[in-house]
Order: structure tokens, then sequence, then C-alpha cells
């Protein structure tokens, strides 16, 4: 099946799915309720909200083609044992085939940009060779945020493993072990259109990816929202934001940002259609309208 893709003035978005998953709202957003996720039906149903009230995720990457350079945001779970509650996330390989078929194969890719480094961000930033894990992506440097990586460089496995960022170990040290990676401030540049913007709360040193490019504009969201409807009730946090006070006022901040701009919000999370624009809704707060 052909993948989503938009066009960001004269750089184009790429969406290549690894998997999908669904969860109840309560059980993710633990200050959500059903009759107000109710309320949002009529522009959440059923692309982001199934008929049994779970939330529709999507983990995948998106790739971007711009100023002469292939970039990769977040390569998902990868092709490993996971423990415990993620043991059947593990993708069996079928990912780089459909990066492959999007334009992204791992030897034409430049730069591998991670929003920040929990499991299913990072997971194809490495695969198994022979006895080593060695970088997916082999022409390719990785850029991470400063603060993410001294974060969980600084943490304990047990603390890595208690909040999300399991994979630490094979999908993020080995790269350091060849070279590859380039840590970077929150608001670095990439290219002339392309650049990081920090979005921090779901983890420390969170970033956003935003584009702009002959006039038009897009933010890739990373995990700031994992929802659609978190853009209408910024407060409903998830169980794994590392600070909720923090990634509450990260999601305003965006709306506020966003709102009723033609810029285009592409969420790392949203299921098809996956891109669309913050609008005022009649009752004074705010929708996502998905691009038809």
């Amino acid at each position: 099946m052909a993948e989503l893709q938009w066009v960001v003035g004269t750089a184009s978005v790429t969406r290549v799915r690894e998997q999908d998953a669904a969860f109840p709202a309560s059980g993710f957003f633990p200050a959500a309720t059903p009759d107000v996720l109710a309320a949002h039906d009529g522009w959440l149903a059923p692309w982001a909200v199934d008929g049994d009230g779970n939330v529709r995720i999507c983990i995948q990457a998106l790739g971007i083609e711009s100023d002469g350079m292939r970039i990769v945001v977040d390569t998902c779970v990868g092709q490993r044992p996971l423990p415990g509650l993620f043991e059947g996330l593990s993708n069996d390989g079928s990912f780089l085939t459909a990066l492959a078929d999007a334009g992204f194969a791992r030897e034409a890719v430049d730069v591998v940009v991670c929003t920040h480094l929990h499991f299913d961000h990072v997971g194809w930033n490495t695969m198994w060779d022979g006895d080593r894990w060695v970088p997916t992506f082999p022409n390719a440097r990785y850029v991470l945020a400063r603060a993410e990586y001294e974060h969980w460089r600084a943490q304990s496995e047990e603390v890595r493993q208690a909040h999300s960022a399991i994979t630490f170990g094979d999908a993020v040290e080995p790269l350091f072990d060849a070279g590859v990676v380039d840590l970077v401030e929150p608001d670095h540049a990439i290219s002339a259109a392309v650049s990081l913007m920090p979005t921090p709360g779901h983890s420390p040193g969170h970033v956003s990816v935003r584009i702009r490019s002959d006039g038009a504009e897009a933010i890739i969201t990373g995990d700031c929202v994992h929802s659609p409807v978190q853009l209408a009730q910024p407060e409903w946090f998830t169980v794994v934001d590392s600070d909720p006070d923090q990634s509450t006022a990260t999601r305003r901040a965006l709306v506020a940002e966003c709102r009723d701009r033609d810029v285009l919000v592409i969420g790392t999370h949203f299921p098809p259609p996956t891109a669309g624009h913050i609008v005022s809704a009649r009752d004074g707060g705010v929708q996502f309208r998905p691009l038809a």
C-alpha cells in the first residue's frame, strides 16, 4: 500500500508505518473521562478513536526529503527481543522494506533524528550483525538532543526499564561506539528548511521537528502529543510523561502557535490521515482537522 505523503514547499514528508496499536483512553490518559472523550466523537471517530473508546495509535517513521537530503525522524520499535509487556511488538524486518519502497533505503539516508529515546522511537537505529549491534543506516549521522541523551545515560538500567528507555543499551549506545552521533541543542538546524524545536515534558529533552520551506510550514510532533484529542484536552498527559505539568504546557504552546494558522501538524503517532490543522471549534476550544 502506498504511504501517505505531504508537500511542504520544496520539501516532502512521507509516513512509513511499522505497526498499529489501540489503548483504552482512561488507561493511557489518567485524566480522561468517557463523557469528555465522547464529546469529541464528531471529529475523532472513527479514525482516531474506535467504537469502544480506545485511542488508536500508529508506530511509524516520518521521512523528509529536503535540501538534497533524506532524513528519517524516529525509527520505531525495530527487530529485537523486548521484555514483558512489550514482547509482541518486535518487527519482523518488513519495516525496512517499506522504508526502502518509500524512497528511504538504509544506504540512502543522510540523517536520522530521534525526537526522544523511548524504545518505540529508536528501535531501528541499530540492527544485529553477527555478534553485535551496528547502525542500521550506514551512511547517516544520528541527531540526538544532548539533554535527552545525558538524562538517560545518567539513569540506572532499572530506571530505564521502568520508563520506556528499555533499548538504550542496544539501540543508542552502539551508535556512540560507531562514532555516528551528533549531540545537539534542542533548536538545532539540520538544514536550511529542517530544524528541531524544544517540546519537553514527555521526556526531559524531547524535541519536535519543524519544516519551513518556500513559505510553507509543518511540525512533526514526536510524543509531545500522542493523539489529536490531546490538542483539545492538553491537560490529558500520558502515563509515560516524565513531567506532566511540562508536557501540558508544551501542548498548550503548540496549540497557541498553530491554531487557525496554515501550519501542517503531522502527528508521529496519529493514525491516517495523520496530518492536518488545529482549528477553532464552536465551543471556544480547538479540534484537529485532518487532511482529506
